[in-house]
């Protein structure tokens, strides 16, 4: 088990025709804040789960429901703050554990299904560059709207109520192709990749808006790999963290002044979100309604 911060940064591998693994595949970084019944499940979906070795990294916020002592009597890697400092602090001291070449970032109220780990990598060995950003396809039990998801597909709120032996039995059923517009979690990128562009930008903490941010900063350095892989899946159990907030700041207008465009635009236009996987993404289409939605946001962006 290790604890303290490591110095040496990993090297880079080409990703193209890997071997099976040996040792650890993935480093997984697991934020959590006084979340001790859900961080057991996802720990122990990842383990039971997983075809490969990966190394488990959590950053506890608090941990004062009795997970900072859980996860020491479990051997796993940690970071720890006595407050809770959000998502984009944890996920920056948790990389500093990180010892495997690519980075996964999982989140506490997911379950891992059968597998999530092979179909992620599956596609890392078809990258020949470390220019990517690859998420798994969440299942969740209500219906919001995001057609990156599985929804509505109801195996329980909570590990409570959570019906785990119905939904290994038939997350595999719904068919979901690939698509467009990588963000969330759990999303997978070269380690190397996360040190160029920074990290987690820390001025949207404690964590809203912070992953179309990262997103942004990729596509910034040139990525235009950003695919969500329709077989690699796991169950979200939905905002058992954010829902404790009670102050967030105004993620998406900081967006805006941040990057002079939406998180909506961005999403929809640039990173084509959910849309059917068909390649690399182009520069968006220079239509008349792109040009619109652009001044829009540099309209607004003068006013708020």
């Amino acid at each position: 088990m290790h604890s303290t911060f490591l110095t040496t940064a990993p090297a880079f591998n080409k990703y193209a025709n890997l071997a099976p693994p040996r040792e650890v595949v993935f480093s997984i970084m697991i934020p959590s804040w006084n979340n001790l019944e859900l961080l057991k499940t996802c720990i122990d979906s990842l383990r039971k789960n997983s075809r490969y070795s990966h190394q488990i990294i959590v950053h506890l916020n608090e941990g004062s429901d009795g997970s900072l002592v859980w996860v020491t009597e479990q051997g796993l890697d940690f970071t720890y703050s006595a407050e809770n400092i959000g998502i984009c602090y944890a996920m920056n001291l948790a990389r500093t554990l990180a010892n495997s070449d690519l980075l996964v970032y999982f989140n506490d109220d997911m379950y891992a299904c059968p597998d999530w780990d092979f179909w992620l990598y599956e596609e890392v060995k078809k990258q020949d560059s470390p220019y990517f950003f690859l998420s798994s396809t969440m299942i969740e039990p209500r219906e919001t709207g995001n057609s990156c998801v599985i929804a509505p597909f109801d195996f329980g709120s909570n590990s409570i109520d959570f019906n785990e032996p119905a939904l290994l039995e038939n997350f595999a059923i719904p068919v979901k192709a690939d698509w467009n517009g990588a963000t969330w979690p759990p999303s997978v990128l070269p380690t190397i990749l996360w040190d160029l562009v920074g990290g987690y930008s820390t001025e949207f903490s404690p964590g809203m808006y912070s992953d179309p941010d990262f997103s942004m900063k990729l596509w910034e350095f040139g990525v235009r790999n950003f695919k969500g892989v329709g077989k690699s899946r796991v169950y979200h159990f939905m905002s058992k963290s954010t829902g404790k907030l009670k102050f967030r700041k105004n993620g998406s207008h900081l967006f805006l002044r941040k990057w002079g465009v939406s998180s909506n635009v961005f999403t929809k236009y640039y990173l084509r979100r959910g849309q059917a996987w068909t390649g690399p993404l182009e520069a968006p289409l220079n239509s008349s309604t792109l040009r619109l939605k652009l001044l829009l946001s540099k309209i607004k962006r003068k006013l708020i």
